[in-house]
């Protein structure tokens, strides 16, 4: 099952996405490429694979990004080989923009897809500020963005509002195992024990 959780910078879904990682085995993180510089907490390959912006244009000139789109300055994409390779191994969890998620959305219809919201505009603005990374240009361009991209809310299949993080992290994480219980997705484990059943049944009739 992919899981893309998407919103406007800032919202804090990065946060959310790591808290579901660390709180839900054998999901699996789905890594971004992108053109921007590395920050120096980052690891390559780990948080995104930094490229130059010739090589994202190559990947896409070949087909081989799944997703991009360009955000703030820079090319962001999700290859269809990372897809591919990590969702083989089980859930897969995409933290993408919204542009991608869109893209995604065509591509993967089975997809799960979960907007974080931020409680306000202000709020929002306030995050921005403390995280001391970006420029004043860039958090006024970033906040014209997001009252774009609010408004694609009602494209997604759950809502989560970032107001408190352990309450937003918890809800993400109920929204992930609660799609894990779906009927379609135990069918491999409700066979077999409805066949006990069935054992035990022409026992008592023998």
């Amino acid at each position: 099952m992919l899981f893309i959780v998407s919103g406007p910078s800032g919202c804090g879904k990065t946060t959310l996405v790591h808290y579901a990682r660390e709180k839900i085995k054998n999901l699996h993180f789905s890594v971004s490429h992108t053109t921007r510089e590395k920050r120096p907490s980052e690891k390559d390959g780990v948080d995104y694979y930094f490229i130059s912006e010739e090589e994202f244009r190559s990947m896409i000139g070949s087909d081989k990004m799944a997703e991009w789109a360009i955000v703030h300055g820079n090319i962001y994409g999700t290859s269809r080989r990372e897809i591919e390779k990590k969702s083989s191994q089980g859930d897969l969890i995409l933290d993408i923009d919204i542009q991608g998620a869109s893209q995604l959305k065509d591509k993967f219809r089975k997809a799960v897809f979960i907007f974080v919201l931020p409680p306000s505009y202000e709020e929002l603005k306030k995050r921005l500020e403390k995280r001391g990374d970006v420029s004043s240009e860039s958090i006024r361009q970033r906040l014209e963005t997001s009252r774009k991209e609010i408004r694609f809310y009602s494209d997604f299949d759950y809502i989560v509002i970032n107001d408190k993080i352990e309450s937003a992290s918890q809800e993400l994480v109920s929204i992930i195992l609660s799609v894990r219980c779906r009927i379609e997705e135990k069918q491999k484990e409700i066979g077999p024990i409805i066949r006990t059943f069935d054992s035990i049944k022409r026992d008592y009739n023998e």
